[in-house]
């Protein structure tokens, strides 16, 4: 290098030194070498650039008039030319100036008669100091994402993994940081060109995914609808597993539109007028909704035998921001029993009053309005119809939780689709692990009960250990027998549990022999209860009679033939050896990338010969065109894609006041709710008589708050 050399990379003009690189001689450029394309020449001159330490970009072009095709090409410093200053601005993005007109170049032209391109000017001097070895890897001529770096970060992508992750494995397959390539910006900027790619083509590459699980699946369901200016507005689709197990399981549906989870603002549920066209089996028994107006309405209009049940949890949370804070903590341990704990209908009416009377609501608003539906939420109301043991919608909204492990409102459709359908596998498999423990072992009996033996045998796992809890529970209940004649007998069956006793009527149907509870456990959960059960022990029934095992709980619930509405049966595969071919191919095709990962020439020889397989194989396919059975047929025009829309879910989660406050932290006084004075400043401490509060505000709420034991007893602990 000629010249003092500087210890960083500024620009040194004003003793005008020049900078000549130490490369080896068969490394640098010389005048009349020649490449055969303008790719070879750019490679071959960054590789200089790279050893020397500077970075290279493309510059100057001479075309020919007609044809356009390049004559001259020139390849430049990365720091040539000069900054200019404009007027001034506002600046958005605060960048350096890198640029200090380096001289140093090289020129091609085209050789006449031939495709070569030859150096006819070589400029090795600069007028600045080289990047050191440790840091020329981030300059950008030398930060690239290979082809099998970017297939890499989108299978990391798709499995949720953060960019700083997914740098560090990268960091650990290329043998450190300055061996990757590239930097954790060119993947942000890499994935936003890809996202752009897809812009306008969302909808056309969803359809397009749609048909091709259609064509692999005659029982794959999908429909898409548009507007006016055929913008996509609803898309609905259901796999064949989710048909089956509908057609199992689908007497009782949990809905919830709340969860947005894409960039369109879209809520993932399902559009019940194709739910219903779709699903197998008729209309459920039971659906499960929050308190939505439109939901209830649609409901009513697609499935008018179905019983329409509000989310019992959403309203109990909805207690202690509507009522006065000082009524709240007084009567709400009193409202909670009453809810949960009565079975009778007219006691339950009688208790409420009661409360609200000595409470001093009998004209509050929203305390009426909810009594006024207690007939779609009240279980004293609603427990004579079967829910499978649910009450809320929290099981949906578990399972939001749950997909939003995969998923988030940046997502395109396609994206989303893919995300869901990876996070689905995921459940599923769950389920067959379930399966097969199932399948393989065999739960140990707590009771040396013949019945606990039997159901042992006949239920899933979950479902044999809550039988056996009500089997346990049935020992230490009290009966008594309070009327017996021809028809029926009726007992008193009394309960101790966590201190109380809890009385129930047990009814046995001597003409139907028929055994029912007053707690409508069995109607309810779909297992007879533990009052029914000590009554079938004290007559001396060994064995659970058939009529109080239901096929949704056994370990064959889906041993089954489930058809649509045509008479077609729907297959989980319509190809029973395909799922095996699948698994076989991919371990196969396992096995070979790894070995082809050892060396350049394996890689080479793979992808040649997978491209050339893959034409054949598509040769081999031609014709064969998407069917139309399942409920869909073919898309003869794409749609639109969505605007972001703004509705319901699509906005933050709305907080209570009492979240609010206890994220403020603020101290209330305990007696009159103010912040501006605490209890032993309070006005009010001097009268010997209060009346409760009707002021809105309360103290912040602790995890001893009475609301979190029903949560808790609900949904497990809170933390």
């Amino acid at each position: 290098m000629v010249g003092d050399s500087e210890e960083n990379d500024d620009c040194v003009m004003a003793d005008e030194m020049i900078y000549i690189p130490e490369v080896r001689n068969e490394e640098r450029p010389k005048v009349g070498m020649k490449f055969d394309s303008l790719d070879f020449v750019y490679d071959f001159y960054n590789r200089y650039a790279l050893l020397a330490g500077f970075s290279i970009r493309r510059h100057s072009s001479g075309k020919e008039k007609y044809s356009k095709e390049i004559l001259r090409k020139e390849f430049v410093c990365c720091k040539q030319g000069m900054f200019k200053k404009e007027e001034p601005r506002v600046i958005k993005r605060h960048r350096g100036i890198s640029r200090c007109g380096c001289k140093a170049r090289v020129v091609v032209v085209k050789v006449s008669g031939c495709k070569q391109y030859v150096f006819s000017l070589v400029v090795e001097g600069h007028n600045h100091t080289m990047t050191p070895p440790e840091r020329v890897h981030f300059m950008r001529s030398h930060r690239h994402i290979s082809e099998p770096a970017k297939l890499l970060t989108k299978q990391l992508g798709s499995a949720d993994i953060p960019t700083h992750k997914k740098m560090s494995i990268l960091e650990v397959q290329s043998g450190g940081m300055e061996k990757i390539g590239f930097t954790k910006k060119d993947i942000y900027n890499f994935e936003y060109y890809e996202s752009g790619l897809m812009k306008n083509h969302d909808v056309e590459l969803v359809t397009e995914y749609f048909l091709a699980e259609q064509k692999n699946n005659r029982s794959f369901y999908f429909k898409i609808e548009g507007d006016s200016n055929d913008r996509l507005t609803r898309c609905f689709w259901a796999d064949a597993t989710s048909r089956r197990a509908y057609g199992f399981y689908g007497d009782v549906v949990v809905l919830d539109t709340t969860f947005n989870t894409n960039r369109y603002g879209l809520p993932f549920a399902p559009m019940l007028g194709e739910f219903k066209k779709a699903m197998p089996g008729g209309e459920p028994k039971m659906i499960i909704t929050d308190q939505d107006a439109a939901m209830a309405r649609a409901i009513f209009e697609v499935f008018p035998t179905t019983f329409h049940r509000l989310c019992i949890w959403h309203i109990t949370t909805k207690f202690s921001d509507k009522l006065p804070r000082a009524a709240y903590e007084e009567y709400w341990k009193e409202f909670k029993e009453t809810i949960w704990e009565i079975d009778n209908i007219d006691e339950f009416e009688e208790k409420w009053h009661a409360i609200v009377t000595k409470s001093g609501l009998t004209d509050h608003p929203w305390l009426s309005s909810v009594f006024d539906l207690r007939k779609s939420w009240v279980p004293a109301y609603v427990k004579h119809v079967f829910a499978a043991g649910m009450s809320s919608s929290q099981r949906a909204e578990g399972s939001h939780a749950f997909f939003k492990q995969y998923i988030s409102r940046r997502n395109s459709l396609m994206d989303f689709i893919t995300r869901f359908q990876r996070a689905l596998s995921h459940q599923r498999q769950n389920e067959l692990l379930a399966d097969h423990i199932d399948a393989f072992e065999k739960p140990q009996c707590a009771l040396l009960m013949t019945m606990d033996k039997q159901m042992a045998e006949i239920y899933t796992k979950a479902m044999f250990q809550k039988f056996e809890q009500e089997l346990m529970q049935s020992l230490p209940c009290f009966m008594e027998l309070k009327m017996d004649d021809a028809s029926k007998a009726i007992y008193k069956v009394s309960e101790r549990k966590r201190g109380k006793t809890r009385v129930t009527e047990v009814v046995y149907d001597k003409y139907s022999d028929q055994w029912s509870c007053s707690c409508k456990g069995f109607e309810f959960i779909g297992i007879l209860c533990c009052h029914a059960l000590a009554l079938l022990k004290r007559e001396q029934i060994e064995y659970l009679p058939n009529k109080y095992i239901l096929n949704r709980w056994k370990k064959t619930a889906k041993f089954g033939f489930v058809s649509d509405s045509n008479g077609n049966e729907i297959k989980d595969c319509e190809n029973s050896s395909l799922l095996i071919k699948r698994s076989r191919m991919f371990r196969l095709a396992s096995d070979v990338i790894e070995h082809a990962l050892m060396s350049e020439e394996g890689c080479e020889l793979l992808s040649n010969n997978l491209n050339d397989t893959r034409v054949t194989l598509e040769l081999l396919n031609d014709g064969v065109g998407p069917s139309e059975v399942g409920g869909s047929s073919s898309q003869s025009r794409y749609l639109k894609d969505p605007k972001r829309v703004t509705h319901k879910g699509s906005s933050k989660r709305v907080k209570g006041a009492k979240e609010k406050r206890m994220e403020r932290g603020i101290r209330h006084c305990q007696q009159c709710g103010q912040t501006s004075h605490d209890i032993r400043r309070c006005p009010r401490m001097a009268n010997t008589t209060t009346s409760p509060s009707n002021n809105e505000e309360s103290t912040p709420i602790n995890l001893s708050d009475p609301l979190f034991d029903e949560f808790d007893s609900m949904h497990g602990p809170t933390k």
